[in-house]
């Protein structure tokens, strides 16, 4: 009976902090999962946002002035990057008037895209920067004044 007793508290004392080491791996699998769910959804937001500044910028841009007003521009590319929630600088938004150097009378389409654009991660080590798509949206000309218009920046 005290053989028994001794090997049983001696397979206890061999599995004194055997649950930490256990908690220890488990957590760096759960938490490194866990930051890159969290990552991978700033992502999709960027992503969903740069999207909806194209559609944005593109809407802005028919139905707002476009005659060599650089201020209507420079309002129309800050309130895209603003879509983007600040992750897309307002530099790299592009209105592309078609055809080149129109006027508001011959100005067929207007194309809003976003240029070299990349979300760098936040995890740490990684530091790989994604980059953005495009997200080319394009609309026809349509009335392109902004003396009244009250959504023009």
């Amino acid at each position: 009976m005290s053989r028994t007793t001794s090997l049983s508290a001696s397979r206890r004392l061999g599995q004194r902090g055997v649950a930490a080491v256990e908690f220890a791996i488990v957590s760096l699998v759960f938490f490194t999962l866990l930051l890159g769910i969290m990552e991978f959804g700033r992502w999709l937001f960027l992503l969903n946002g740069a999207n909806e500044a194209t559609r944005l910028g593109a809407r802005l841009a028919v139905v707002c002035s476009i005659d060599d007003d650089e201020d209507n521009l420079t309002g129309i590319r800050a309130r895209m990057s603003a879509m983007t929630g600040g992750g897309i600088a307002a530099d790299r938004m592009v209105l592309d008037y078609a055809p080149a150097s129109c006027t508001t009378d011959t100005c067929r389409t207007v194309t809003a895209r976003i240029v070299g654009a990349d979300f760098t991660p936040l995890i740490p080590f990684f530091g790989l920067p994604l980059p953005i798509p495009e997200f080319p949206t394009s609309l026809p000309r349509e009335y392109m004044n902004s003396t009244g218009n009250p959504v023009c920046p």
